[in-house]
């Protein structure tokens, strides 16, 4: 395996920045942008998901990348909460929260993929 030297080339990164601009692209319909606590809040979710990503691959060890790696991964599930409130107010279809959600659930899984292999012993040489 390829040692990654930046964040950026991190599969779960890469699939929270698309979330995170789904969301964006989202809370851009006219209705769901004049709720702007709704609006900010799932914005903020979305983006702390990239940005715990790469702020915990900075922290110099796997527990504490672990950590980050973790609060991410809450992040994508406020992100799939506050999409249903999106729905029930009809700020989003049923389609943009399937998207948008099944957005989240890969995201999730890359997130827990890193994990695992972050608590894996390495081998000694």
């Amino acid at each position: 395996m390829a040692k990654i030297s930046r964040f950026e080339d991190l599969q779960s990164w890469q699939k929270g920045r698309q979330l995170t601009n789904y969301v964006y692209d989202l809370t851009e319909h006219p209705k769901f942008a004049k709720d702007f606590r709704l609006c900010g809040q799932i914005q903020d979710a979305a983006g702390s998901i990239m940005h715990n990503i790469a702020e915990g691959f900075d922290s110099g060890t796997n527990p504490e990348f672990i950590r980050f790696l973790k609060m991410s991964r809450r992040s994508a599930s406020e992100v799939q909460s506050e999409l249903y409130l999106a729905l029930d107010r009809k700020y989003i279809s049923q389609d943009e929260l399937t998207s948008a959600y099944n957005l989240a659930t890969e995201t999730k899984k890359l997130i827990n993929g890193l994990i695992a292999y972050l608590r894996k012993p390495k081998p000694r040489n």
